[in-house]
């Protein structure tokens, strides 16, 4: 059975990404995914939760075209919705998944660049005009609360600092898929938490679709409204939870008892993975 990826007309009742049966293997090594089916609504907050090695990441990596499906189908759509930073239309005869951004585990900012300068760095390798690159590092530093930091170097930021860089690096270009890999594991649990906090607040005026790795149940459960849990060896969808939680979630959201139920119940499954695996 061959691969494809696909890109499909902008209709709002379709998926903006759609795994059908997908599996992927590095060459002749093992299969890493298998059989793995999703389908991701517009505007959902998936969070990926898993054992090491199940191919959380895999799959974050697929999505952005960095490697290809080895089987099944990976499915695209676009909204029609704008969700631009500025009054601007930003062209490019790139790929089809140009709407796509993605924050890694670390910042990964240039030192000689100061903060503003590290955000516009995807405008100018699309060589946006110069007017126009302004008004969006502009608003994406708003966006962020890093405006009076914008001639700041990376040395002279926090940790959490430079993470908000980042996230507006990524969210520069107006991205309609927000692909995140564990961005605030290195950080302390405040500085998290406030951050997790942040980055709803965005998404409440952006609506982009995000994918969201993380080995932090807590962290699952107050950004998303579906958990996927995968199993390992190789990997492949295991359970979906629901998080009805309502939007905006708020530090008082933590204190909800229907919060701390879901992350039991997402623990325990985690739980029941990792004794499955050494049986």
């Amino acid at each position: 059975m061959s691969f494809a990826v696909t890109a499909k007309p902008s209709v709002s009742a379709s998926p903006a990404v759609e795994f059908r049966s997908v599996e992927k293997r590095y060459g002749q090594g093992p299969i890493i995914l298998d059989a793995f089916s999703l389908s991701a609504a517009h505007g959902d907050f998936i969070a990926l939760i898993g054992p090491s090695g199940c191919g959380k990441s895999t799959l974050l990596k697929l999505v952005a075209g960095l490697s290809p499906v080895s089987r099944g189908e990976l499915i695209f759509s676009t909204s029609s919705a704008s969700n631009r930073l500025a009054d601007a239309t930003i062209s490019s005869s790139a790929s089809s998944r140009d709407d796509l951004a993605y924050v890694f585990q670390e910042p990964t900012l240039l030192p000689w660049l100061t903060v503003a300068k590290n955000v516009a760095l995807p405008l100018n390798l699309r060589a946006v005009p110069s007017a126009q690159r302004t008004a969006l590092v502009r608003d994406a530093l708003e966006l962020v609360g890093l405006t009076p930091r914008a001639d700041y170097y990376p040395r002279q930021l926090s940790g959490g600092q430079k993470m908000r860089v980042s996230i507006a690096r990524a969210l520069v270009l107006s991205p309609q898929i927000l692909l995140l890999d564990e961005p605030f594991g290195a950080l302390d649990e405040m500085t998290r938490d406030h951050l997790n906090e942040e980055l709803l607040a965005i998404r409440e005026r952006l609506r982009w679709t995000a994918f969201f790795v993380t080995h932090s149940v807590a962290e699952a459960v107050f950004l998303a409204n579906r958990i996927i849990i995968m199993s390992a060896n190789p990997g492949r969808l295991h359970r979906e939870i629901r998080v009805d939680l309502p939007y905006p979630r708020t530090p008082a959201t933590r204190r909800d008892p229907a919060y701390h139920r879901l992350v039991d119940e997402v623990s325990q499954l985690l739980r029941s993975i990792e004794d499955l695996a050494t049986v």
